[in-house]
């Protein structure tokens, strides 16, 4: 057992929330910073179904990664899927912690774990924003050289559908053996310079563009995009570790409802 704002502490420990980038709304969003919490469900986004199920399941909080509150709000009404939510968490009791952009940058977070699963050795911020009091570099994004050594980008791709559990992956293949990589959870195809100033081959992250494939295929790297959801839903089970870690007892369950928004046929 804890109380929501003592989890919240111990989020910031990890992923220090003045990390977050100034567009972004990362932090304790909704609820009462002194409820005692028994069961909390780890979610990518907080969603209706996430909601319900978090009711469903006796949770008094919610830890996403993505904000249940973002951009410039005026009112809270059921006149907008933002101020439904906000609602239902509030009629329900139950609290909102979101870590965002600050988890993306951690060390230990979202990039730390994308870069291992996919088997890239000791690596290090793709941009680095600052240095902690440990004198880490933090930084959204990480580069670093296959462990396995080069490969194909057919055999990386392969690999990297295996570890994310995914159904398909799109790639660009410029012809070159997959070596140091970078790798961006969420939406990081902005970073494509950073990439090729880095000296990268193979670039992983999601939601990518037209003109981002165009550029990489001059610049001669290799791109893949293996989704939002799927680069990002990687930290699910490391939250879940943190909480039941450092609160024995407590009860940590990670969403059976989310899952990606889109199939393929």
């Amino acid at each position: 057992m804890a109380m929501v704002k003592e989890i919240y502490e111990m989020l910031d420990q990890k992923a220090p929330f003045r990390y977050q980038m100034s567009f972004d709304n990362a932090g304790f969003l909704v609820g009462r910073g002194d409820r005692l919490v028994t069961k909390v469900l780890v979610a990518l986004d907080i969603t209706p179904e996430t909601i319900d199920e978090a009711e469903a399941k006796g949770c008094q909080l919610i830890v996403a990664h993505h904000p249940v509150i973002w951009g410039q709000i005026g009112k809270v009404t059921d006149e907008t899927s933002t101020g439904q939510n906000i609602l239902a968490l509030i009629e329900k009791n139950i609290a909102a912690i979101c870590a965002h952009t600050n988890l993306d940058a951690a060390e230990g977070g979202v990039n730390s774990e994308l870069a291992r699963l996919v088997g890239l050795e000791e690596p290090v911020p793709l941009e680095v924003d600052g240095v902690d009091e440990m004198g880490v570099s933090y930084g959204v994004g990480r580069v670093g050289v296959l462990s396995e050594g080069p490969m194909t980008l057919k055999r990386f791709a392969d690999h990297t559908k295996e570890v994310l559990g995914l159904e398909g992956i799109r790639v660009m293949d410029v012809g070159v053996p997959v070596r140091k990589v970078a790798v961006g959870g969420g939406a990081c195809g902005s970073m494509l310079p950073l990439v090729k100033a880095q000296g990268c081959d193979t670039f992983l992250t999601s939601d990518l563009k037209h003109d981002i494939y165009l550029e990489a295929r001059t610049l001669g790297i290799n791109l893949l995009d293996a989704g939002h959801y799927s680069t990002e839903t990687v930290i699910c089970p490391v939250v879940k570790e943190w909480l039941e870690t450092a609160f024995p007892g407590l009860q940590v369950e990670i969403s059976a409802k989310q899952r990606e928004v889109f199939a393929y046929l």
